[in-house]
């Protein structure tokens, strides 16, 4: 008589046991999250400094490269601010993959000036006694836009994904050049459509009466064209 025994198959519900390796790379990833949870949560004291990032400078001197004898009078300056939104777009792709988009809050001053250096003898005269003179100066016109770095920053980026992979190979990445060019000119154009001259060639005449007043002239003319 023959008995015949059969094999029960393993039962599913038995787990497998889990390779030494993934073992160590579990434990790892935990003891990672730990540390950087307790960095951001400064649970552990001490952590923070471990971690943290230290700043050098090691630039160069600066180099004087030229000088420029200066003959204007700075006679107005002017605060603006402007917000810049500039949007780049692919034709046809969505902005989630191609396409970039920058809030740029930019303040910056613009001068007006006079330029005393191109006055002639024909321009200033003085009568006998010297108790009269007349002034014929070159309208005041308007420097270059200066943004100032520290109230100039960006609101807001938004970015597509090629966008964000070009930035990690980029040697330039996040750049708002392109924001801070646009930001300037609008500043510039601002500054056109106010009334910044006027109030630089009204601040010269006021200097240059009160000066030559003080040098004992009793009637001072200044006027202002080309």
């Amino acid at each position: 008589m023959t008995t015949s025994i059969k094999q029960t198959p393993p039962s599913t519900s038995t787990k497998r046991r889990m390779p030494g390796w993934a073992k160590v790379v579990t434990a790892f990833v935990l003891v990672l999250v730990v540390l950087f949870a307790g960095l951001r949560l400064a649970v552990l004291p001490g952590l923070r400094d471990l971690f943290g990032t230290e700043t050098h400078d090691r630039s160069g001197p600066a180099l004087l490269t030229s000088i420029q004898d200066m003959s204007r009078y700075d006679a107005a300056t002017g605060n603006f601010q402007v917000v810049v939104d500039l949007e780049k777009d692919a034709k046809y792709l969505p902005d989630a993959i191609r396409g970039t988009r920058t809030l740029y809050v930019g303040a910056g001053t613009v001068d007006a000036y006079v330029d005393l250096g191109t006055l002639g003898e024909k321009d200033v005269t003085v009568n006998s006694d010297r108790t009269s003179a007349t002034l014929r100066l070159p309208h005041a016109v308007l420097g270059k836009p200066a943004l100032d770095p520290d109230h100039s920053y960006a609101v807001s980026k938004q970015r597509g994904l090629l966008d964000r992979i070009g930035d990690i190979f980029s040697g330039n990445p996040n750049s708002e050049q392109a924001v801070q060019k646009l930001a300037a000119k609008h500043i510039g154009e601002a500054a056109k459509d106010s009334r910044l001259t006027s109030r630089a060639e009204a601040n010269t005449t006021g200097m240059l009466k009160g000066l030559l007043h003080s040098l004992g002239f009793e009637e001072v003319t200044v006027s202002y064209g080309a």
